[in-house]
Protein backbone atom coordinates (compact mmCIF):
# COMPACT_ATOMS: atom_id res chain seq x y z
CA UNK A 1 0.00 0.00 0.00
CA UNK A 2 2.85 2.37 0.85
CA UNK A 3 4.46 1.67 -2.50
CA UNK A 4 1.15 2.36 -4.22
CA UNK A 5 0.81 5.70 -2.42
CA UNK A 6 4.39 6.60 -3.37
CA UNK A 7 3.73 5.81 -7.01
CA UNK A 8 0.43 7.72 -6.90
CA UNK A 9 2.12 10.77 -5.41
CA UNK A 10 4.88 10.60 -8.02
CA UNK A 11 2.40 10.44 -10.87
CA UNK A 12 0.37 13.28 -9.38
CA UNK A 13 3.52 15.36 -9.16
CA UNK A 14 4.36 14.58 -12.77
CA UNK A 15 0.90 15.54 -13.98
CA UNK A 16 1.25 18.94 -12.33
CA UNK A 17 4.51 19.70 -14.14
CA UNK A 18 4.16 22.84 -16.17
CA UNK A 19 1.15 24.17 -14.24
CA UNK A 20 3.17 27.16 -13.08
CA UNK A 21 2.74 28.40 -16.62
CA UNK A 22 -1.02 27.93 -16.76
CA UNK A 23 -1.74 31.53 -15.74
CA UNK A 24 0.32 32.71 -18.68
CA UNK A 25 -1.34 30.20 -20.94
CA UNK A 26 -4.84 31.22 -19.85
CA UNK A 27 -4.30 34.67 -21.27
CA UNK A 28 -2.29 33.60 -24.32
CA UNK A 29 -4.09 33.18 -27.59
CA UNK A 30 -3.19 29.96 -29.36
CA UNK A 31 -3.25 31.95 -32.60
CA UNK A 32 -1.28 34.98 -31.46
CA UNK A 33 1.26 36.06 -33.98
CA UNK A 34 4.95 35.38 -33.51
CA UNK A 35 6.92 38.55 -32.86
CA UNK A 36 9.90 37.33 -34.86
CA UNK A 37 8.30 37.62 -38.31
CA UNK A 38 10.78 39.96 -39.92
CA UNK A 39 10.12 42.52 -42.59
CA UNK A 40 13.75 42.08 -43.66
CA UNK A 41 13.06 38.40 -44.38
CA UNK A 42 9.94 39.37 -46.27
CA UNK A 43 12.00 41.83 -48.29
CA UNK A 44 14.51 39.09 -49.08
CA UNK A 45 11.69 36.82 -50.23
CA UNK A 46 10.29 39.50 -52.54
CA UNK A 47 13.75 39.71 -54.15
CA UNK A 48 14.56 36.00 -54.19
CA UNK A 49 11.27 34.45 -55.23
CA UNK A 50 11.26 36.12 -58.68
CA UNK A 51 14.72 34.63 -59.33
CA UNK A 52 13.39 31.16 -58.55
CA UNK A 53 10.41 31.63 -60.84
CA UNK A 54 12.49 33.15 -63.63
CA UNK A 55 14.71 30.04 -63.60
CA UNK A 56 11.89 27.53 -63.93
CA UNK A 57 13.35 24.33 -65.47
CA UNK A 58 10.82 24.45 -68.33
CA UNK A 59 11.15 20.71 -68.62
CA UNK A 60 8.97 17.68 -68.11
CA UNK A 61 9.40 15.77 -64.90
CA UNK A 62 12.01 13.02 -65.17
CA UNK A 63 10.43 9.67 -65.98
CA UNK A 64 11.42 6.88 -63.60
CA UNK A 65 12.19 3.45 -65.01
CA UNK A 66 12.34 2.18 -61.44
CA UNK A 67 13.74 3.32 -58.10
CA UNK A 68 17.43 2.99 -57.40
CA UNK A 69 18.42 0.34 -54.88
CA UNK A 70 19.66 1.52 -51.49
CA UNK A 71 23.10 -0.08 -51.37
CA UNK A 72 25.47 0.39 -48.45
CA UNK A 73 28.44 2.65 -49.16
CA UNK A 74 31.70 0.92 -50.01
CA UNK A 75 34.55 3.08 -51.36
CA UNK A 76 35.83 0.03 -53.26
CA UNK A 77 32.54 -0.50 -55.10
CA UNK A 78 33.32 0.71 -58.62
CA UNK A 79 29.84 0.12 -60.01
CA UNK A 80 28.68 3.16 -62.00
CA UNK A 81 25.89 5.40 -60.79
CA UNK A 82 22.46 3.99 -61.61
CA UNK A 83 20.85 5.48 -64.72
CA UNK A 84 17.13 5.11 -64.07
CA UNK A 85 15.62 8.42 -65.20
CA UNK A 86 14.71 9.59 -68.65
CA UNK A 87 14.57 13.13 -69.99
CA UNK A 88 14.52 14.19 -73.60
CA UNK A 89 17.58 16.01 -74.89
CA UNK A 90 15.45 19.13 -75.14
CA UNK A 91 14.46 18.84 -71.48
CA UNK A 92 18.09 18.37 -70.43
CA UNK A 93 19.07 21.44 -72.45
CA UNK A 94 16.26 23.51 -70.97
CA UNK A 95 17.22 22.50 -67.44
CA UNK A 96 20.87 23.31 -68.12
CA UNK A 97 19.93 26.76 -69.39
CA UNK A 98 17.66 27.38 -66.38
CA UNK A 99 20.32 26.20 -63.92
CA UNK A 100 22.91 28.44 -65.56
CA UNK A 101 20.47 31.36 -65.51
CA UNK A 102 19.87 30.92 -61.80
CA UNK A 103 23.61 30.82 -61.05
CA UNK A 104 24.12 33.96 -63.11
CA UNK A 105 21.30 35.72 -61.25
CA UNK A 106 22.73 35.00 -57.81
CA UNK A 107 26.24 35.89 -58.94
CA UNK A 108 25.30 39.22 -60.50
CA UNK A 109 22.47 40.31 -58.22
CA UNK A 110 22.61 38.11 -55.13
CA UNK A 111 19.76 38.83 -52.72
CA UNK A 112 21.23 39.60 -49.32
CA UNK A 113 20.45 37.04 -46.64
CA UNK A 114 19.24 38.70 -43.48
CA UNK A 115 20.77 37.58 -40.21
CA UNK A 116 22.26 39.09 -37.08
CA UNK A 117 26.04 39.18 -37.54
CA UNK A 118 28.20 37.21 -35.13
CA UNK A 119 25.31 35.08 -33.90
CA UNK A 120 24.90 31.34 -33.84
CA UNK A 121 22.02 29.12 -32.93
CA UNK A 122 19.92 26.06 -33.54
CA UNK A 123 17.29 25.80 -36.25
CA UNK A 124 14.61 23.15 -36.63
CA UNK A 125 11.31 22.52 -38.35
CA UNK A 126 8.36 21.08 -36.49
CA UNK A 127 4.64 21.44 -36.04
CA UNK A 128 1.66 19.40 -34.98
CA UNK A 129 2.72 15.99 -33.67
CA UNK A 130 6.39 16.87 -34.14
CA UNK A 131 6.34 19.62 -31.52
CA UNK A 132 6.27 17.28 -28.49
CA UNK A 133 9.13 15.32 -30.07
CA UNK A 134 11.07 18.56 -30.51
CA UNK A 135 10.50 19.47 -26.86
CA UNK A 136 12.00 16.12 -25.83
CA UNK A 137 15.04 16.60 -28.08
CA UNK A 138 15.60 20.17 -26.95
CA UNK A 139 15.41 19.21 -23.28
CA UNK A 140 18.00 16.51 -23.96
CA UNK A 141 20.18 19.08 -25.70
CA UNK A 142 19.94 21.40 -22.70
CA UNK A 143 21.17 18.53 -20.54
CA UNK A 144 24.39 18.64 -22.58
CA UNK A 145 25.03 22.15 -21.29
CA UNK A 146 24.07 23.89 -24.53
CA UNK A 147 22.70 27.42 -24.20
CA UNK A 148 22.40 28.06 -27.93
CA UNK A 149 19.05 29.66 -28.76
CA UNK A 150 16.71 27.85 -31.12
CA UNK A 151 14.28 28.95 -33.81
CA UNK A 152 11.54 26.44 -34.61
CA UNK A 153 9.90 26.94 -37.99
CA UNK A 154 6.30 25.90 -38.49
CA UNK A 155 4.78 25.70 -41.96
CA UNK A 156 1.68 27.74 -41.15
CA UNK A 157 -0.79 28.63 -38.41
CA UNK A 158 -2.45 25.22 -38.63
CA UNK A 159 0.74 23.79 -37.07
CA UNK A 160 0.91 26.40 -34.32
CA UNK A 161 0.48 25.13 -30.75
CA UNK A 162 -0.01 28.07 -28.41
CA UNK A 163 1.02 26.32 -25.19
CA UNK A 164 4.18 24.81 -26.66
CA UNK A 165 5.16 27.96 -28.56
CA UNK A 166 4.32 30.51 -25.88
CA UNK A 167 5.12 28.67 -22.67
CA UNK A 168 7.27 25.58 -23.08
CA UNK A 169 9.71 26.59 -25.80
CA UNK A 170 10.46 30.09 -24.43
CA UNK A 171 11.41 28.44 -21.13
CA UNK A 172 14.03 26.54 -23.14
CA UNK A 173 15.26 29.66 -25.00
CA UNK A 174 13.46 28.67 -28.18
CA UNK A 175 10.79 30.41 -30.21
CA UNK A 176 8.36 29.47 -32.95
CA UNK A 177 8.45 31.18 -36.34
CA UNK A 178 5.53 30.72 -38.72
CA UNK A 179 7.03 30.35 -42.18
CA UNK A 180 3.85 31.32 -44.04
CA UNK A 181 4.01 34.77 -42.41
CA UNK A 182 7.20 35.42 -44.38
CA UNK A 183 6.20 33.65 -47.58
CA UNK A 184 2.92 35.56 -47.74
CA UNK A 185 4.96 38.60 -48.79
CA UNK A 186 4.54 36.97 -52.23
CA UNK A 187 0.89 35.87 -52.54
CA UNK A 188 0.45 32.14 -53.12
CA UNK A 189 4.20 31.44 -53.05
CA UNK A 190 3.86 29.15 -50.03
CA UNK A 191 1.74 26.74 -52.06
CA UNK A 192 4.92 25.59 -53.85
CA UNK A 193 6.71 24.69 -50.61
CA UNK A 194 5.94 21.72 -48.37
CA UNK A 195 7.38 18.81 -46.39
CA UNK A 196 11.10 18.24 -47.18
CA UNK A 197 11.39 21.70 -48.72
CA UNK A 198 10.86 23.46 -45.38
CA UNK A 199 14.34 22.77 -44.05
CA UNK A 200 16.32 24.92 -46.43
CA UNK A 201 13.80 27.77 -46.12
CA UNK A 202 14.04 27.64 -42.35
CA UNK A 203 17.79 28.06 -42.76
CA UNK A 204 17.30 30.92 -45.22
CA UNK A 205 15.00 32.79 -42.84
CA UNK A 206 16.83 32.08 -39.61
CA UNK A 207 18.17 35.13 -37.79
CA UNK A 208 21.48 33.40 -37.01
CA UNK A 209 24.68 33.84 -39.00
CA UNK A 210 25.94 30.38 -38.05
CA UNK A 211 23.42 27.56 -37.94
CA UNK A 212 23.23 24.07 -36.59
CA UNK A 213 20.12 22.60 -38.16
CA UNK A 214 18.67 19.67 -36.25
CA UNK A 215 15.68 17.57 -37.15
CA UNK A 216 13.00 17.61 -34.45
CA UNK A 217 13.99 14.10 -33.40
CA UNK A 218 17.77 14.71 -33.16
CA UNK A 219 19.91 15.92 -30.27
CA UNK A 220 23.58 16.31 -29.40
CA UNK A 221 25.28 14.29 -26.68
CA UNK A 222 27.54 17.19 -25.78
CA UNK A 223 27.38 20.96 -26.12
CA UNK A 224 27.45 21.54 -29.90
CA UNK A 225 28.88 25.04 -29.56
CA UNK A 226 32.34 23.48 -29.72
CA UNK A 227 31.64 22.60 -33.36
CA UNK A 228 31.41 26.27 -34.36
CA UNK A 229 34.81 27.08 -32.87
CA UNK A 230 36.83 24.29 -34.45
CA UNK A 231 37.77 22.71 -37.74
CA UNK A 232 36.28 21.48 -39.97
CA UNK A 233 33.56 24.15 -39.63
CA UNK A 234 36.03 26.94 -38.92
CA UNK A 235 37.79 26.44 -42.26
CA UNK A 236 35.02 24.90 -44.37
CA UNK A 237 31.84 26.72 -43.35
CA UNK A 238 29.64 23.72 -44.19
CA UNK A 239 29.66 20.35 -42.42
CA UNK A 240 27.33 17.44 -43.15
CA UNK A 241 27.00 13.87 -41.92
CA UNK A 242 26.69 10.63 -43.89
CA UNK A 243 23.78 8.35 -44.59
CA UNK A 244 24.12 4.57 -44.85
CA UNK A 245 24.00 4.45 -48.62
CA UNK A 246 26.21 5.01 -51.63
CA UNK A 247 25.13 7.99 -53.76
CA UNK A 248 22.52 7.40 -56.46
CA UNK A 249 22.72 10.69 -58.34
CA UNK A 250 21.47 10.48 -61.90
CA UNK A 251 24.09 11.05 -64.61
CA UNK A 252 21.57 13.51 -66.06
CA UNK A 253 22.15 15.80 -63.09
CA UNK A 254 25.81 16.19 -64.00
CA UNK A 255 24.85 17.11 -67.55
CA UNK A 256 22.41 19.72 -66.28
CA UNK A 257 24.80 21.46 -63.88
CA UNK A 258 27.66 21.52 -66.39
CA UNK A 259 28.31 24.99 -67.69
CA UNK A 260 29.64 23.54 -70.94
CA UNK A 261 27.29 22.99 -73.82
CA UNK A 262 29.11 19.74 -74.58
CA UNK A 263 30.16 17.03 -72.12
CA UNK A 264 33.75 17.38 -70.90
CA UNK A 265 36.29 15.05 -72.42
CA UNK A 266 39.69 14.49 -70.85
CA UNK A 267 42.47 12.04 -71.30
CA UNK A 268 42.30 11.06 -67.63
CA UNK A 269 39.62 8.83 -66.18
CA UNK A 270 36.92 10.74 -64.32
CA UNK A 271 36.38 9.69 -60.68
CA UNK A 272 33.25 7.73 -59.92
CA UNK A 273 31.12 9.99 -57.65
CA UNK A 274 29.68 6.92 -55.94
CA UNK A 275 33.15 5.99 -54.64
CA UNK A 276 34.08 9.38 -53.16
CA UNK A 277 31.72 9.73 -50.20
CA UNK A 278 28.51 8.41 -48.71
CA UNK A 279 25.14 9.94 -49.46
CA UNK A 280 24.04 12.59 -46.98
CA UNK A 281 21.78 12.33 -43.93
CA UNK A 282 20.47 15.84 -43.37
CA UNK A 283 19.14 15.47 -39.83
CA UNK A 284 22.16 17.57 -38.85
CA UNK A 285 23.67 20.37 -40.98
CA UNK A 286 26.24 22.92 -39.82
CA UNK A 287 26.38 26.02 -42.04
CA UNK A 288 27.65 29.59 -42.11
CA UNK A 289 25.28 31.92 -43.92
CA UNK A 290 28.12 34.43 -44.25
CA UNK A 291 30.49 32.13 -46.14
CA UNK A 292 27.95 29.88 -47.86
CA UNK A 293 25.15 32.22 -48.88
CA UNK A 294 25.35 31.09 -52.51
CA UNK A 295 25.32 27.43 -51.50
CA UNK A 296 22.18 28.04 -49.47
CA UNK A 297 20.52 29.91 -52.35
CA UNK A 298 21.31 27.16 -54.84
CA UNK A 299 20.14 24.51 -52.36
CA UNK A 300 16.91 26.51 -52.10
CA UNK A 301 16.60 26.36 -55.90
CA UNK A 302 17.10 22.60 -55.84
CA UNK A 303 14.45 22.29 -53.14
CA UNK A 304 11.97 24.70 -54.73
CA UNK A 305 11.99 22.48 -57.81
CA UNK A 306 12.79 19.40 -55.74
CA UNK A 307 9.66 17.24 -55.86
CA UNK A 308 9.24 17.78 -59.59
CA UNK A 309 12.85 17.62 -60.77
CA UNK A 310 15.85 17.73 -58.46
CA UNK A 311 14.89 15.22 -55.77
CA UNK A 312 14.60 12.41 -58.33
CA UNK A 313 17.73 13.63 -60.13
CA UNK A 314 19.76 13.56 -56.92
CA UNK A 315 18.43 10.27 -55.48
CA UNK A 316 16.48 8.36 -58.16
CA UNK A 317 14.06 7.01 -55.58
CA UNK A 318 16.64 5.55 -53.17
CA UNK A 319 16.01 5.65 -49.41
CA UNK A 320 15.24 9.10 -48.04
CA UNK A 321 14.78 10.91 -51.34
CA UNK A 322 14.20 14.58 -50.53
CA UNK A 323 16.28 17.53 -49.41
CA UNK A 324 19.17 15.50 -48.07
CA UNK A 325 21.46 15.63 -51.13
CA UNK A 326 20.79 19.26 -52.04
CA UNK A 327 23.29 20.92 -49.70
CA UNK A 328 26.43 19.16 -50.88
CA UNK A 329 25.21 19.18 -54.48
CA UNK A 330 24.94 22.96 -54.30
CA UNK A 331 28.36 23.40 -52.68
CA UNK A 332 30.00 21.13 -55.27
CA UNK A 333 28.29 22.90 -58.19
CA UNK A 334 29.60 26.23 -56.86
CA UNK A 335 33.03 24.87 -55.93
CA UNK A 336 32.56 26.05 -52.35
CA UNK A 337 34.30 24.24 -49.47
CA UNK A 338 32.61 21.67 -47.28
CA UNK A 339 33.37 18.68 -45.11
CA UNK A 340 31.32 15.52 -44.85
CA UNK A 341 32.10 13.38 -41.83
CA UNK A 342 33.64 10.11 -43.02
CA UNK A 343 32.89 7.97 -39.97
CA UNK A 344 29.91 5.83 -41.01
CA UNK A 345 26.52 6.37 -39.47
CA UNK A 346 25.43 3.52 -37.19
CA UNK A 347 21.97 2.16 -36.54
CA UNK A 348 20.88 1.42 -32.98
CA UNK A 349 17.90 -0.64 -31.90
CA UNK A 350 17.09 -3.91 -30.19
CA UNK A 351 17.35 -7.55 -31.03
CA UNK A 352 14.23 -9.35 -32.21
CA UNK A 353 13.39 -12.96 -33.03
CA UNK A 354 13.89 -12.02 -36.67
CA UNK A 355 17.19 -10.21 -36.08
CA UNK A 356 17.26 -6.46 -35.43
CA UNK A 357 14.73 -3.63 -35.12
CA UNK A 358 16.47 -0.28 -35.62
CA UNK A 359 14.92 2.96 -34.46
CA UNK A 360 17.82 5.36 -34.06
CA UNK A 361 20.91 6.64 -35.87
CA UNK A 362 24.20 7.73 -34.33
CA UNK A 363 26.47 10.31 -35.96
CA UNK A 364 30.06 11.03 -34.96
CA UNK A 365 32.23 13.92 -33.78
CA UNK A 366 33.34 15.93 -36.84
CA UNK A 367 36.32 17.49 -35.04
CA UNK A 368 37.81 14.10 -34.21
CA UNK A 369 36.92 12.75 -37.66
CA UNK A 370 38.63 15.71 -39.37
CA UNK A 371 41.80 15.21 -37.33
CA UNK A 372 41.92 11.58 -38.49
CA UNK A 373 41.28 12.26 -42.17
CA UNK A 374 43.84 15.08 -42.22
CA UNK A 375 46.36 12.44 -41.17
CA UNK A 376 45.15 10.14 -43.93
CA UNK A 377 43.34 7.84 -41.50
CA UNK A 378 40.06 6.93 -43.18
CA UNK A 379 38.26 4.26 -41.18
CA UNK A 380 35.70 3.95 -43.98
CA UNK A 381 38.61 2.83 -46.20
CA UNK A 382 39.96 0.32 -43.71
CA UNK A 383 42.08 2.26 -41.20
CA UNK A 384 42.08 0.53 -37.81
CA UNK A 385 42.49 3.64 -35.65
CA UNK A 386 39.93 4.12 -32.84
CA UNK A 387 36.72 5.79 -34.01
CA UNK A 388 35.59 9.31 -33.16
CA UNK A 389 33.12 9.64 -30.33
CA UNK A 390 29.37 9.66 -30.98
CA UNK A 391 28.05 13.20 -31.13
CA UNK A 392 24.44 13.16 -32.38
CA UNK A 393 21.56 10.78 -31.74
CA UNK A 394 18.79 10.89 -34.34
CA UNK A 395 15.71 8.95 -33.19
CA UNK A 396 14.31 8.83 -36.68
CA UNK A 397 11.83 5.96 -36.93
CA UNK A 398 9.45 5.66 -35.37
CA UNK A 399 9.21 8.98 -33.57
CA UNK A 400 9.39 8.57 -29.81
CA UNK A 401 6.23 10.58 -29.32
CA UNK A 402 4.72 9.25 -26.07
CA UNK A 403 1.26 9.50 -27.62
CA UNK A 404 2.13 6.98 -30.34
CA UNK A 405 5.27 5.04 -29.43
CA UNK A 406 3.65 2.32 -27.32
CA UNK A 407 2.59 0.04 -30.16
CA UNK A 408 2.97 -3.72 -30.18
CA UNK A 409 6.12 -4.78 -31.95
CA UNK A 410 7.43 -1.21 -31.85
CA UNK A 411 10.71 0.02 -30.37
CA UNK A 412 9.60 -0.26 -26.73
CA UNK A 413 6.92 -3.00 -26.79
CA UNK A 414 8.26 -6.34 -27.90
CA UNK A 415 6.65 -9.15 -29.87
CA UNK A 416 5.13 -10.59 -26.66
CA UNK A 417 3.52 -7.27 -25.76
CA UNK A 418 6.07 -6.63 -22.98
CA UNK A 419 7.90 -3.38 -22.31
CA UNK A 420 11.51 -3.43 -23.47
CA UNK A 421 14.44 -1.09 -23.80
CA UNK A 422 14.81 0.42 -27.26
CA UNK A 423 18.60 0.77 -27.39
CA UNK A 424 20.43 -2.47 -26.69
CA UNK A 425 22.22 -3.35 -29.94
CA UNK A 426 24.83 -3.28 -31.27
CA UNK A 427 26.53 -3.22 -27.89
CA UNK A 428 29.68 -1.38 -28.95
CA UNK A 429 27.72 1.56 -30.36
CA UNK A 430 25.28 1.64 -27.44
CA UNK A 431 28.14 1.60 -24.95
CA UNK A 432 29.97 4.36 -26.85
CA UNK A 433 27.10 6.85 -26.51
CA UNK A 434 26.30 6.08 -22.90
CA UNK A 435 24.15 2.96 -22.99
CA UNK A 436 21.36 2.72 -20.48
CA UNK A 437 22.42 5.98 -18.81
CA UNK A 438 21.71 7.97 -21.97
CA UNK A 439 18.56 6.00 -22.70
CA UNK A 440 17.27 6.65 -19.18
CA UNK A 441 18.05 10.37 -19.51
CA UNK A 442 16.13 10.44 -22.79
CA UNK A 443 13.12 8.73 -21.25
CA UNK A 444 13.22 11.10 -18.32
CA UNK A 445 12.62 13.91 -20.80
CA UNK A 446 9.93 11.90 -22.59
CA UNK A 447 8.20 11.40 -19.24
CA UNK A 448 8.44 15.10 -18.37
CA UNK A 449 7.02 16.04 -21.77
CA UNK A 450 4.22 13.47 -21.59
CA UNK A 451 3.01 14.80 -18.26
CA UNK A 452 3.64 18.49 -18.84
CA UNK A 453 1.91 18.62 -22.23
CA UNK A 454 -1.01 16.27 -21.63
CA UNK A 455 -4.21 18.27 -21.73
CA UNK A 456 -2.39 21.29 -23.17
CA UNK A 457 -0.74 20.31 -26.47
CA UNK A 458 -3.14 20.64 -29.37
CA UNK A 459 -1.79 17.53 -31.07
CA UNK A 460 -2.83 15.50 -28.00
CA UNK A 461 -6.30 16.96 -27.75
CA UNK A 462 -8.68 14.58 -25.99
CA UNK A 463 -5.93 12.24 -24.76
CA UNK A 464 -5.81 11.61 -21.01
CA UNK A 465 -3.64 8.51 -20.90
CA UNK A 466 -0.28 9.72 -22.22
CA UNK A 467 1.31 10.64 -18.89
CA UNK A 468 0.12 7.47 -17.12
CA UNK A 469 1.28 5.16 -19.94
CA UNK A 470 4.70 6.80 -20.02
CA UNK A 471 4.99 6.69 -16.23
CA UNK A 472 4.09 3.00 -16.31
CA UNK A 473 6.82 2.33 -18.87
CA UNK A 474 9.32 4.38 -16.85
CA UNK A 475 8.60 2.57 -13.61
CA UNK A 476 8.79 -0.83 -15.32
CA UNK A 477 12.02 -0.29 -17.24
CA UNK A 478 13.98 2.30 -15.26
CA UNK A 479 12.65 2.07 -11.70
CA UNK A 480 12.34 -1.62 -10.94
CA UNK A 481 13.36 -0.96 -7.35
CA UNK A 482 11.02 1.97 -6.82
CA UNK A 483 13.44 4.87 -7.33
CA UNK A 484 11.78 8.21 -7.95
CA UNK A 485 12.28 10.65 -10.78
CA UNK A 486 14.85 13.28 -9.92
Amino acid sequence: MAAFRTQSRRRTALITLGLVAVFTWTFASCRSRTPTTSTSHEQFWTEFHPLLVASDPHANNPVRIRNAESVGFDPKNADPLPDLLRLTREDVSNMRVAHSKFLESINLNQPRLHYQPHTRGLVSTAGGSYLPVLVISLRMLRQSGSTLPMEVFLANWDEYDGYVCQVVLPSLDAQCVVLSEILDAIPDSKSAIEKYQYKVFAMLFSSFEEILFLDADAFALQDPEVLFNSDPFHSKGLVTWPDFWRPTTSPLYYEIVSQDQKPKTTDGEQPNPAMIRQSTESGEVLLSKRTHARTLLLAAYYNYYGPSHYYPLLSQGAAGEGDKETFLAAAIALNEPFYQVSEPIRAVGRGTPDGFAGSTMVQYNPIEDYILTKKGEWRIKGSSVPPPQPFFVHVNFPKFNPATVFTDGGPVVDERGKYTRAWTAPEDVVDAFGGKTTEKAYWKEILWTACALEGKSLSWKGRTDICSKTADYWSTIFEPEGQTVV
